[in-house]
């Protein structure tokens, strides 16, 4: 996803090989062993190799968590911040109205059609964050994020 026209609904999802499948599949493979070996030789070295894996596979869990909440939390002030900038007045008032995950997927609409899209979202004609990504027609792409 190196140039900015290439991302759409289709391709917006970001995986980074090492560590979404590397790092993952590594720690998924040291765990199983070493319950594999607990099983087999039970001793307390045995144990703690399993409380690594554990640690391990809890730390990789929350080490994306953590950073995906934080980018969450800025793309929701990003997003109000632009919705202020280019909205028409009567849906300045409700941006509040907004929730997370709207928010979070408009950041992909392109400045022209983010007011029609956010007042269709007002609205209730559209809800969840999947089906205002699958509105996008001029996709606005982020490769910042984490």
């Amino acid at each position: 996803m190196g140039n900015t026209s290439d991302q759409k609904y289709d391709s917006h999802a970001r995986y980074v090989p090492p560590f979404h499948f590397l790092t993952s599949g590594l720690i998924g493979v040291f765990l199983i062993y070493s319950v594999y070996r607990l099983i087999a030789l039970p001793s307390l070295d045995t144990a703690a190799m399993v409380c690594i894996g554990v640690a391990a596979a809890l730390l990789f869990f929350y080490t994306r968590a953590f950073a995906t909440a934080n980018q969450d939390r800025i793309i929701r002030m990003e997003e109000r911040y632009r919705l202020a900038r280019l909205l028409p007045g009567d849906l300045t008032a409700r941006i509040e109205e907004f929730d997370g995950a709207q928010l979070i997927a408009l950041r992909f609409a392109s400045d022209g059609e983010l007011p029609e899209l956010a007042r269709r979202v007002l609205n209730g004609e559209v809800r969840t964050g999947d089906q205002i990504k699958k509105m996008i027609h001029t996709w606005r792409p982020d490769h910042m994020r984490v």
